[in-house]
């Protein structure tokens, strides 16, 4: 379960990067390229990533 927890958490992370470098314009290819609600889209998904690892991989002691 803890792999799982860890695997969704890091496709989050890795989801709201792409959306912060499409918002900021360094990945084309998308109707998100250089739109900066993206960025802070992106940010607030990584950010979910962040907790959802952090939840994933705290101590249960």
């Amino acid at each position: 379960m803890r792999l799982i927890k860890n695997l969704l958490a890091l496709l989050v992370l890795a989801i709201g990067a792409l959306w912060s470098l499409q918002g900021i314009g360094l990945v084309g290819g998308s109707f998100m390229t250089g739109q900066s609600q993206w960025l802070y889209i992106g940010i607030v998904a990584m950010l979910v990533g962040l907790v959802g690892l952090v939840w994933a991989n705290r101590s249960r002691g």
